[in-house]
């Protein structure tokens, strides 16, 4: 995630430009075209099975990258650390959860979408505080980044667990084979890519035929790829630097485009069960679940609160980590395969994702400064940029907390 600040703001525009085109074409006498073209054959798949099975799995080994090095060599490389993210994100993913099954009483046609409002989006959430610019303080974005972190480990293992289709034994062990071997071939001390890439490329195959879901791929290989901890250029990370603007600039907003493409009838559609359970859970769940968690963690003793952040900033935060749209609409194409399900889906995702966005930015946008630690401001520079803060010399709130 060692990116420029407007790196983050071009990428969160595009994956919005790529989103808002879709609705347009989707609403159009275009969206005949639009569909022929995403249900073309290509080989073995369809254009949109390529995208989502082949080209996510490349976002998929990026997330993968990440998490290995936060875990053991950046901000999640103590216990201490992982203490708060992981409190907020696991309350961020259940509360939402605990809304759907509410809102949609129990459905058995609906179950299966529990997962969708769980997830977030963090292209979305970094490019919302891009735009903020010097408004978004320092830890507020390090807080964001480590709570979507341990994220995105939840809804790999969701995937993983949940949305698996029938499983073949054979391709499962030689699944298990290829990865043994790129095992072994970090621990031998194997530091060229080449080697790791060929067998990534086989492990998808394999582990496409197996009936796990294939992204799954990406984050398996990535386990593997040597880090070099403390190393400021090793085989991960220059892997996951060249991975960066190939799937924020490419494979996301394709994604996007691809998977955002609805028909809008009408406001009514978001009073159904399913749409109306995903836009709950994603606007009111996510906001409830991650800044309740924090503040009960903070308050019972269990964590301490960011420096220089203010709990009207974590609010935002917890708002802007509603924004589900990449990975909701990703397990919404994994639960249902009714395509009116999917649809109805996307509305509530869409919907949900836009309202968490909307209030978080204005949430965040309204608060004056505070004076900001040095030490976040080298670490948020380090992740977001030199530009990260516009003004080093505040962070953002007059309403923090008393220490």
């Amino acid at each position: 995630m060692a990116t420029s600040n407007n790196s983050d703001r071009n990428a969160g525009l595009a994956l919005m430009g790529a989103a808002a085109a879709a609705l347009v074409i989707a609403n159009t006498p275009l969206v005949h075209a639009y569909e022929a073209a995403l249900h073309a054959q290509f080989g073995p798949l369809s254009v949109h099975y390529w995208i989502a099975d082949a080209l996510m799995a490349l976002f998929f080994l990026l997330v993968g990258l990440e998490v290995k090095r936060e875990w053991y060599d950046g901000r999640l490389a103590t216990a201490e650390a992982r203490r708060l993210p992981m409190i907020a994100a696991v309350a961020g993913m259940a509360v939402p959860a605990g809304i759907y099954l509410a809102v949609t009483g129990g459905d058995p046609a609906l179950f299966r979408g529990w997962a969708i409002p769980a997830a977030t989006d963090i292209a979305f959430a970094l490019g919302v505080l891009a735009l903020l610019g010097s408004r978004a303080p320092p830890s507020i974005k390090l807080l964001l980044v480590t709570i979507a972190i341990i994220d995105d480990i939840g809804a790999v293992i969701i995937i993983a667990l949940f949305y698996t289709a029938d499983l073949s034994v054979p391709a499962l062990a030689a699944s298990a084979a290829l990865l043994a071997l790129m095992s072994g071939l970090n621990i031998f001390g194997v530091r060229r890519l080449w080697p790791y890439l060929l067998l990534a490329a086989a492990l998808w195959v394999a582990v496409f035929q197996s009936g796990v879901h294939a992204t799954i791929a990406g984050v398996l290989a990535a386990l593997t790829i040597p880090l070099g901890r403390g190393e400021p250029v090793s085989p991960l990370k220059k892997l996951e630097h060249g991975l960066h603007p190939l799937v924020m600039f490419g494979v996301v907003p394709l994604f996007g485009f691809a998977s955002a493409g609805v028909t809008i009838g009408g406001l009514d559609q978001l009073t159904d069960p399913l749409p109306l359970g995903i836009a709950g859970g994603l606007f009111l769940g996510k906001q409830i679940g991650v800044f309740a968690a924090v503040w009960l963690a903070v308050k019972l003793g269990a964590a301490r609160q960011p420096e220089a952040v203010s709990w009207r900033q974590i609010y935002g935060a917890a708002l802007l980590c509603g924004i589900g749209f990449t990975m909701s609409l990703f397990i919404g194409a994994l639960a249902f395969t009714d395509q009116a399900l999917i649809d109805e889906a996307k509305i509530g995702t869409l919907a949900g994702s836009l309202l968490a966005g909307l209030l978080g930015f204005l949430v965040l946008r309204t608060a004056p400064p505070l004076p900001c630690p040095e030490d976040d401001r080298e670490e948020a520079a380090e992740i977001f940029g030199a530009d990260a803060d516009e003004d080093p010399t505040v962070c953002n709130d007059a309403f923090a907390a008393p220490r």
